[in-house]
């Protein structure tokens, strides 16, 4: 772990994202990989991760908003760009100028999209996507017929090119449930009604981050990796991170506070719900819930200090946290790892999330602003 002097910090390693990104390659041969770096790339920086990932062999980055796309556009990134949130009256003319592929699940969407088109005289990169079965964004099939036929009639009139037909999976990190076959086969006959109408698409995908790992039928043309690029499984029933290939990117740690000796029957924190049991020493760690530090973990996250595993004592506050040493003593300034890979010994991700009652994915992602991103392993060599 870099000894960079902080109250805390996320270090993200940018050799380990890239080995991530070249492992699911090998899982998907035969596809494009989308590298999904929304939400501030789950956390740890978007355009360290873009970059890093499209060195390591990705041909697309995805989005969740578009704001998030054109910062990427902002940011030099020029090769090809999906975003999938969309609402009505957000940025189409922006998102139409700077060659984003919007995707459309509606009619409405396909008016917006159109609409800024003719707006901009540029056509709008539109991917259409079919909800099959996940409940969420995209078309129901009652109305794909409609959906399809006119993104065709507004690509025939060159305000539209349909440059991708997509899905999502409810259940694929869940191997064996019986709604992924479902979707497998409602996805294929939405492809080939569309396809038979006309549409002649860049990119066929539904594959996720675990469909990636486990299901290379749902591969089409393009996989979107999200967390599994940032060395996280999609959940245990996957597999862990070493059991499929992956390097955990981010590590959470923290420099000690305070050490402090104090009497059997002291309380600790908000509402006294730890009160030690006997004469022992406790740290202070200066990262709360306003760092990202789940509070539900209150009494239950884990945190390497001093070689041991310790707990939270009591509960987690906006900016703090105390664990009990038992007795033993380390200087303040020690390190206090919540988590990384794990193979020193410390937490992981999965780790905190199990304590929180949560997912490894929410673990990482809600690391605060205020954490400071320390990369390592920048130059594509290492």
């Amino acid at each position: 772990m870099t000894q960079t002097p902080m109250r805390v910090r996320a270090e993200i390693d940018l050799a380990a994202l890239r080995a991530n990104v070249r492992a699911l390659r090998a899982r998907a041969p035969h596809a494009q990989l989308m590298a999904v770096v929304k939400s501030d790339a789950y956390g740890h920086g978007a355009v360290p991760c873009a970059r890093a990932a499209l060195d390591a062999g990705a041909t697309w980055l995805g989005t969740a908003t578009p704001e998030e796309a054109l910062a990427l556009r902002d940011a030099g990134f020029g090769g090809p760009l999906m975003c999938w949130l969309w609402t009505p009256g957000g940025p189409w003319r922006e998102a139409v100028e700077a060659g984003i592929d919007v995707s459309v699940s509606g009619m409405w969407a396909l008016r917006e999209a159109v609409d800024a088109a003719r707006a901009v005289g540029i056509a709008a990169r539109v991917q259409l996507k079919a909800d099959t079965g996940l409940g969420r964004n995209g078309c129901q099939p009652a109305d794909w017929p409609e959906l399809v036929h006119s993104a065709l009639a507004a690509e025939a009139e060159g305000t539209v090119r349909i440059t991708g037909l997509w899905s999502h999976f409810a259940c694929a990190d869940e191997p064996g449930h019986v709604s992924i076959a479902a979707q497998l086969a409602a996805f294929r006959e939405m492809l080939a009604y569309a396809e038979k109408a006309g549409a002649e698409p860049e990119v066929r995908h539904i594959a996720n981050s675990p469909a990636t790992l486990t299901l290379p039928e749902a591969h089409f043309d393009l996989v979107r990796t999200g967390i599994a690029m940032y060395g996280v499984s999609p959940s245990p029933e996957v597999g862990t991170p070493a059991e499929l290939g992956l390097r955990p990117v981010m590590t959470l740690a923290a420099s000690v506070a305070l050490v402090k000796q104090v009497p059997e029957g002291h309380g600790v924190s908000y509402g006294h719900h730890y009160v030690t049991g006997r004469e022992t020493t406790l740290a202070l760690i200066p990262a709360g819930y306003a760092d990202g530090v789940p509070r539900h973990a209150s009494g239950t996250g884990p945190v390497l200090v001093g070689g041991k595993w310790r707990r939270v004592a009591g509960r987690v506050a906006m900016d703090q946290f105390v664990v009990d040493l038992g007795g033993d003593e380390v200087e303040p300034g020690a390190e206090a790892v919540l988590f990384g890979p794990g193979d020193r010994g410390e937490p992981t991700a999965e780790d905190w999330a199990q304590a929180a009652g949560t997912i490894a994915y929410e673990i990482v992602t809600r690391i605060g602003s205020r954490v400071p991103r320390v990369y390592v392993n920048e130059d594509p060599r290492s």
